[in-house]
């Protein structure tokens, strides 16, 4: 299966945080990254988002059903993405769109087997793929890309 991990983009700061929106860069940054995911995203990928305004608004850019999971909200804990997600026993992509600490910890946990503070870039995506063999399972980093690579 793969995991795909989407940042939000650029984001206005400001209170409550769940309202927090993207800024005119932002929205140029989750267009660019959209159009490099709709090429390479498969049909069946399921999209997960945090209930964030900036969140939502990075996924509206990819113009995909996806599903709002408060599990992914802003603090959100590795072990409960994980399971929203479904990992590794989905036999689909997914796609979560969310939040630093959260996303970094889960590539780190899933790379390393700790939970350590990694940085992933506003609306930047990390791709990994959980390799199943005759001898057991491996995960692999596909793809780590930003939108200002794009």
């Amino acid at each position: 299966m793969d995991l795909i991990l989407w940042r939000h983009c650029e984001a206005e700061p400001g209170e409550p945080d769940l309202g927090r929106r993207l800024t005119s860069k932002g929205t140029k940054q989750a267009e660019r990254m959209a159009e490099w995911l709709e090429r390479h995203l498969p049909d069946s990928c399921r999209i997960l988002v945090s209930p964030a305004d900036r969140a939502q608004q990075t996924a509206a850019a990819l113009q995909r059903k996806s599903r709002t999971v408060p599990e992914l909200g802003p603090g959100a804990s590795v072990t409960a993405v994980l399971a929203a997600a479904n990992w590794p026993d989905s036999r689909e992509p997914v796609m979560l769109v969310g939040h630093q600490p959260t996303l970094g910890m889960i590539a780190s946990f899933l790379l390393s087997g700790e939970e350590a503070y990694w940085s992933v870039r506003k609306g930047a995506v990390w791709w990994l793929s959980n390799r199943v063999r005759d001898n057991g399972s491996a995960i692999v980093l596909k793809v780590v890309i930003g939108p200002d690579f794009l």
